[in-house]
C-alpha cells in the first residue's frame, strides 16, 4: 500500500527519486499516466494491468468511456526505476501536470500521485474543510 506525503525534486533530466517506501512495490516497473486534477498517477505494473482489465469492460458505445480511455491511456508511460530509484517523467506528462522542480508525491493506497508542490498545497488547503465535514453518506460504511 502506498501512503504518506514526500517532497522530492525533479533533476535537470526530468527524473524523480522515488520515495524509499515505494521502491519495493514499484521496482519491477510502473506506469505513469495523466491523473485527474492535473496530477500524475503512478501505478505498479500489476495494479495498472488490473485497472486496464476493468476498463476493458466499459462499453465502446459510451462516449464518456471512450473519451476517458483515450485521455488516460494515451498519456501512459511504462517506466522501470534505475538502481538509485530514479524514474524519468516524460516531458508531455511533466507539461500536463505543470511540474517544475519542487514536487509532492502522495500515496493514495493502490497508487501514488505526483503533483507540483504548490498545486498540491493549494488543493489541500481547498479540500481540508470539506474533509472535516465528510459524513457516512460520502463514504458509506467507512465512517
Amino acid at each position: 500500500m502506498l501512503l504518506g506525503t514526500y517532497s522530492p525534486r525533479l533533476d535537470e533530466k526530468g527524473r524523480l527519486i522515488l520515495p524509499a517506501k515505494y521502491r519495493d512495490e514499484l521496482a519491477d516497473g510502473l506506469v505513469l499516466t495523466r491523473g485527474q486534477e492535473r496530477c500524475l498517477y503512478v501505478f505498479s505494473q500489476k495494479e495498472f494491468e488490473r485497472i486496464h482489465e476493468q476498463m476493458r469492460e466499459a462499453p465502446i458505445s459510451s462516449r464518456q468511456s471512450r473519451d476517458y480511455l483515450r485521455v488516460f491511456l494515451s498519456g501512459a508511460s511504462d517506466e522501470v526505476p534505475d538502481k538509485q530509484g530514479r524514474v524519468t517523467i516524460p516531458q508531455n506528462l511533466r507539461k500536463y501536470a505543470g511540474l517544475d522542480r519542487d514536487l509532492a508525491v502522495i500515496g493514495v493506497g493502490s497508487r501514488a500521485e505526483i503533483w507540483d508542490a504548490q498545486a498540491w498545497e493549494d488543493y489541500l488547503a481547498e479540500k481540508e474543510a470539506s474533509f472535516s465535514d465528510t459524513d457516512e453518506e460520502a463514504l458509506p460504511g467507512l465512517l
